[in-house]
């Protein structure tokens, strides 16, 4: 399959993924992702989908507001796997007393492995090589 053909699917997807976070799906976001799914966090936790999962959706319950942008800084495709390194940016706004919330940001670069599994594009494996809050 063609690069381009490829860069542009998973695009499409990562829109996707993004609306998801966003609207703190983690049902949704989970979907993109394949069942032997390994992740790993920038302290260097492993974990699989099932338990990222249930990080994600405990998380979105102390969360007010998510917003998240990326962009590809490199990306390869060899041996059936697309990999892509992306910079991503998110502003999250939690609760704080009653009426304020509080700001915080996270810039992180992440590597994202995706394979073509039955005609779909899922992510095997993504690890977060830096991460930075403010």
């Amino acid at each position: 399959m063609e690069t381009d053909l490829i860069t542009s699917a998973i695009n499409e997807l990562h829109t996707k993924a993004n609306q998801a976070l966003e609207n703190k799906d983690a049902t949704t976001y989970a979907l993109f992702f394949d069942d032997g799914l390994q992740f790993i966090s920038a302290e260097k936790k492993t974990l699989n989908k099932r338990d990222f999962i249930y990080d994600l959706n405990k998380f979105f319950k102390s969360v007010k507001r998510y917003e998240t942008i990326q962009y590809r800084i490199k990306s390869a495709f060899e041996e059936d796997v697309f990999t892509e390194k992306i910079a991503r940016k998110s502003i999250i706004i939690k609760p704080n007393l009653l009426v304020l919330s509080k700001k915080q940001t996270i810039q992180t670069e992440e590597v994202y492995h995706w394979k073509n599994i039955k005609g779909e594009w899922k992510i095997i494996a993504v690890e977060v090589v830096l991460e930075e809050k403010y």
